[in-house]
């Protein structure tokens, strides 16, 4: 099982990868902001990256909140039911 990192703030999980597009799909119960760091960990994954693209519902947008259905960029493979933390600067 995964860990949750340290000095790291869960704000939600994925929901659904897209192999094709290297984005994954999240359910938020906490703001994201591009800019953020981030960490995803789920049984296999463990990557973590600066949020430089989010989309919802196609379109760009620079914050998304509690509640909605983001898509961001990823650096390498997620899966459904992996944990997205924000990390703290």
């Amino acid at each position: 099982t995964a860990h949750r990192p340290r000095s790291a703030t869960l704000i939600g999980q994925v929901t659904h990868y897209f192999t094709h597009l290297g984005v994954a799909a999240l359910q938020l119960e906490e703001p994201i902001r591009q800019g953020d760091r981030i960490q995803v960990v789920g049984h296999s994954t463990n990557l973590e990256q600066e949020v430089e693209s989010m989309e919802i519902d196609r379109k760009r947008v620079d914050i998304a909140y509690a509640g909605d259905d983001v898509a961001i960029k990823v650096n390498g493979r997620t899966r459904p039911g992996d944990a997205v933390y924000r990390k703290s600067s």
